[in-house]
């Protein structure tokens, strides 16, 4: 692999385990709720069509946190806002860095330049880096609901690699486990792309991924091979 002045990693599902279901469990067992299965269903429901969204511009961070929570709202009495920032508090107690991440991220460490650029919110990012003692190690940290929109928006890598200081396009690697936000998103501004695909998902059609791996130690191997 080509050496790269900037390596930036999406957050969820990249770098920290996302367990919604978990958190959510957690979250709701601090209002007196037994969270089921079913009501997980239900919440996806309505949560995956607003994320999709939110990624296409059409609802702001605030919308899809305010609507996600509404009707629980309504049922516990309670508003959206204060139910949203009891789920982040909750994923923000439950979070794990994925296997591999604290090595690759030592081992990058003063080699090479690193930023975070995710779609996630600001509550739970910051919390998170801080616990999981990941912030040092970062130049730069871009959350989408700071900036106003997501990706894989141009704008969102626009102002990254403004905040950058505008280095070769070609000597930035996105790293990221989602083909659409992280993988196209960075193609279309011009960025190298790794896909984590933990998964063996197939290729999705139109995206070509400079690299593919299946985990964080293989990304660090191909990383640090000469």
């Amino acid at each position: 692999m080509k050496s790269y002045e900037w390596i930036l990693f999406d957050a969820d599902e990249t770098l920290f385990e996302f367990d919604a279901l978990r958190g959510l469990k957690l979250m709701f067992s601090r209002f007196g709720v037994d969270f089921s299965d079913a009501d997980f269903s239900e919440y996806q429901s309505v949560n995956k069509p607003l994320w999709v969204q939110y990624q296409n511009g059409e609802i702001s961070a605030a919308q899809l946190q305010h609507q996600r929570f509404e009707s629980w709202a309504q049922r516990l009495d309670e508003t959206p806002k204060t139910l949203n920032s009891a789920f982040l508090s909750a994923m923000a107690d439950i979070c794990q860095p994925l296997n591999g991440a604290a090595d690759l991220l030592n081992t990058l460490r003063g080699k090479v330049k690193l930023g975070i650029i995710t779609n996630g919110f600001t509550e739970l990012q910051q919390i998170r880096l801080e616990r999981t003692g990941f912030r040092e190690h970062f130049d730069v940290l871009i959350i989408s609901e700071q900036v106003g929109v997501a990706k894989p928006h141009p704008d969102i890598f626009e102002h990254a690699l403004s905040t950058m200081g505008n280095p070769p396009r070609e000597r930035v690697l996105m790293v990221g486990d989602n083909p659409d936000s992280d993988i196209l998103g960075g193609l279309n501004a011009g960025l190298h792309t790794c896909w984590v695909n933990t998964d063996n998902k197939p290729v999705p059609v139109g995206i070509t991924p400079h690299y593919q791996v299946s985990s964080l130690p293989e990304l660090e191997s191909l990383l640090t091979q000469s």
